[in-house]
């Protein structure tokens, strides 16, 4: 049975991590999102592909998640005593990943062949490709006015109040072509939407023309949910919620989801909720979701593959 995760975020990459512990490499393929893929100081920048490159790798940076570990910081500070932006931190070995990137881009690689080549330098086995080789950017609506999602992100630190979002360019793209492969070849059995952020990390997945037309076929899909506990493990899921006059909560995400998953995973903090989304005809799991360790991801991958191939039947 052949998995298709669908991530992207610390969340996404975490599962992806346990997913591959869980997994052989010819039963998995994730699919990373590009929504938040920028341009800064001439390179090509995709935030959510290289944590979960660096991730799978056992590179990434254990007390944020994301970037490398034991990072050094010299061009930022080159970067900064000549004027420079420096509100966009790149550090000494992440910047080898942005600059190979760029390099191949511009020599007429597709992001997804780019991609592929990266992870087999850094010894990842399961395949990571992005869902489109067209840029696809994530632009945010706010009190203040339309922000890109770094310039949200990053630089205002998520501080503007949020009231939509949309993805410039999405009607115009394409799958990339190893997803559209699998998807016409029947390769992929099952769908799992990692923990996430679902408006930043998997609404942009889904905007991509093709995606929600495989999505609607008989093949079964599951959600982990990112909220636990009425609060985001990581990241801005829940203010964000809040913002949009949606209950950051369980049944907040499975309404986000309804028409489109079979079943859900939520946290044994959550488990009140159970019934209810049982009655809103979703197929529930309840366990640990809280990822705080390798023997937790791959326990909590090892019960949602079990899910969903009872959701499989």
């Amino acid at each position: 049975m052949a998995f298709l995760a669908l991530a992207g975020g610390v969340g996404g990459a975490r599962m992806a991590h346990g997913l591959s512990m869980a997994l052989p490499a010819e039963d998995l393929l994730i699919a990373g999102n590009i929504g938040d893929d920028f341009t800064h100081l001439g390179l090509r920048i995709c935030p959510d592909l290289d944590t979960i490159m660096y991730t799978l790798a056992g590179l990434a940076n254990p007390e944020t998640g994301w970037g490398v570990r034991d990072e050094t910081w010299n061009m930022v500070r080159a970067i900064e005593a000549l004027g420079g932006p420096t509100w966009f931190r790149l550090g000494d070995k992440d910047l080898a990943t942005h600059l190979e990137r760029t390099r191949r881009l511009t020599a007429g690689e597709p992001l997804s062949g780019v991609t592929e080549a990266l992870c087999q330098k850094l010894g990842v086995r399961h395949r990571l490709i992005p869902v489109s080789d067209t840029p696809v950017p994530t632009i945010v609506e706010t009190s203040e006015g339309d922000m890109t999602f770094q310039d949200y992100f990053v630089k205002r630190q998520c501080e503007p109040l949020v009231t939509g979002f949309r993805f410039d360019q999405a009607t115009a793209s394409v799958l990339s072509a190893p997803l559209r492969g699998a998807i016409d070849n029947n390769e992929i059995d099952c769908v799992i939407i990692c923990p996430s952020n679902p408006y930043v990390s998997i609404d942009p997945i889904l905007a991509i023309p093709g995606m929600r037309d495989f999505l609607n076929t008989n093949v079964p899909i599951l959600v982990i949910s990112p909220i636990v506990g009425g609060k985001a493990i990581k990241g801005p899921a829940a203010k964000m919620m809040s913002e949009l006059g949606v209950s950051p909560s369980v049944k907040g995400i499975a309404r986000h989801y309804l028409g489109i998953t079979d079943g859900i995973v939520i946290d044994i903090a959550d488990e009140a909720y159970g019934d209810a989304l049982r009655s809103s005809g979703m197929q529930v799991l309840v366990t640990d979701t809280v990822m705080r360790s390798d023997e937790l991801k791959k326990s909590l991958a090892e019960e949602t593959l079990s899910f969903a191939r009872r959701l499989r039947g």
